[in-house]
């Protein structure tokens, strides 16, 4: 398994350091670090802080996911759906979530709040042409590959 060192900084002293729930789980926990609870209203979106701050390396991003039990059990989940962390932000790492329910949530300071994934990624070189390559599928598009 490749492993990657990430360098990060507290920016209070009771953030809690990114963790993995088991040994081969993609994604490593991020945690709210707030002075008091802080109350997402029914359909509502709110920041939540980490105090954390991360230094990234260039080739790989951190990808903010939802946590799959926060989203199903409480309806909360990143707004953007995935959270773009690129290499060269040093900034506090936040997570905007949304309350999908019918009801306010609240989320205490420590709570697992988000999943963090780091990749690689390809830095593409966008140029113009006058044609595209063909293939069978052509242009078809949402569920064409299913119809026969």
């Amino acid at each position: 398994m490749d492993r990657a060192k990430i360098y990060f900084k507290k920016l209070e002293d009771k953030a809690k350091v990114p963790q993995y729930g088991t040994e081969y789980a993609a994604g490593a926990d991020l945690y709210a670090c707030m002075e008091e609870p802080l109350r997402i209203g029914a359909g509502t979106t709110e920041f939540v802080h980490t105090g954390l701050a991360m230094e990234i390396p260039e080739g790989l991003v951190g990808l903010v996911y939802a946590r799959s039990g926060l989203a199903c059990r409480k309806g909360l989940a990143p707004a953007n759906k995935v959270g773009v962390i690129d290499s060269d932000y040093r900034g506090e790492i936040m997570v905007a979530l949304h309350n999908h329910s019918r009801e306010d949530i609240v989320v205490d300071s420590g709570e697992r709040i988000a999943q963090i994934v780091i990749t690689p990624y390809i830095y593409a070189e966008y140029e113009e042409t006058g044609e595209l390559g063909c293939t069978e599928r052509g242009s078809g598009g949402f569920g064409s590959t299913g119809k026969k």
